[in-house]
């Protein structure tokens, strides 16, 4: 096949890629970049000040405790057989009820039942037909953790209950941004914790933002207490790497990661550049093989004319013997 075939073949599917790069470029993928639909209005995002007085670390916000936006419920039930696992968030001292229920048609009759945190034995302190209660009094944070109920008969059947201080809802993926950019990340829970703090990971440990970066480099931001933004302005390499929000709540800190990857405008370019370089080495290659094959045809050419004047030569000293 002609060498200016497989060279418009070549370009057209140059171009065609060049076409889809650049209008990839333009739709980013929105869990990909450094503001999604809750992240863009900036405006309307004002500045927290300090309640009661100004805080010494810029990279922390406090406000006065608060508890859950809606009310706590004070007991929860895990019925068995089912689910045998429920997560409790517990942000401030209180009592809560813990119960393990069996189901009304469970083949589990007259079970034996205990209750432990970890490994200490706790008493259960009320108990019905087929459903027993424990009541935890949360005072410190050493009274969180799991709590399970053991009911045995015939088999063992369990349930535990996860009491911790609430999550935070950050990111699970990387915040992408360009050398230039300004890079956002945003924490919100359920609840109202008395501070907010920012850090970023620095070698093995963390460090508070403020400690990493020059205050005009970064702000602070919220809607309320129980969200806090952190934005970075004029992104560079150097701000790539691990960040982290706390929440600071009567019983604990709780803690989201960001990951931030910082990229030059060139970044994107990479796998196009590739795309030419490997069209360009496959057109080299394909005009190398004609050039081979036509010389390869013309050097046959030769030996046959060679063989043919061979044969006649012979065919005329054999006509003179004779």
């Amino acid at each position: 096949m002609p060498a200016t075939f497989f060279g418009r073949c070549l370009v057209r599917l140059l171009l065609l890629l060049l076409c889809t790069s650049l209008s990839g470029g333009n739709s980013a993928d929105p869990a990909m970049t450094t503001q999604d639909s809750n992240q863009t209005q900036v405006n309307s995002v004002t500045k927290m000040s300090v309640t009661g007085h100004e805080s010494s670390d810029a990279a922390t916000q406090e406000f006065k405790p608060g508890n859950k936006l809606s009310v706590d419920l004070s007991e929860y039930v895990i019925v068995l057989p089912g689910p045998s696992e429920k997560n409790i968030s517990v942000a401030s001292p209180t009592e809560v009820d813990l119960t393990c229920k069996l189901d009304e048609n469970s083949n589990l009759k007259n079970p034996q039942v205990t209750w432990k945190k970890g490994s200490e034995t706790i008493s259960h302190t009320s108990n019905a037909p087929n459903s027993w209660t424990i009541k935890v009094t949360i005072s410190e944070s050493s009274h969180l953790g799991s709590y399970t109920c053991f009911l045995k008969a015939e088999k063992e059947i369990s349930a535990t209950f996860h009491l911790n201080v609430p999550p935070i809802d950050g990111r699970e993926k990387p915040v992408i941004a360009y050398i230039g950019d300004t890079g956002v990340m945003v924490c919100k829970t359920e609840y109202h914790p008395r501070a907010w703090k920012w850090f970023m990971t620095n070698g093995t440990e963390l460090a508070s933002i403020d400690k990493i970066l020059p205050k005009d480099k970064y702000e602070i931001l919220s809607r309320s207490a129980s969200e806090s933004r952190l934005e970075i302005h004029k992104l560079t390499v150097a701000d790539t790497g691990e960040y982290w929000c706390e929440a600071d709540f009567v019983l604990g800190p709780s803690k989201a990661r960001f990951e931030v990857r910082v990229l030059s405008v060139a970044e994107p370019l990479k796998p196009f550049i590739a795309v030419v370089a490997e069209v360009a080495i496959l057109v080299t290659l394909i005009g190398l093989y004609e050039v081979y094959s036509k010389k390869r045809k013309a050097k046959g050419g030769e030996k046959e004319f060679d063989q043919i004047e061979q044969l006649k030569s012979g065919d005329n000293v054999t006509e003179k013997d004779k």
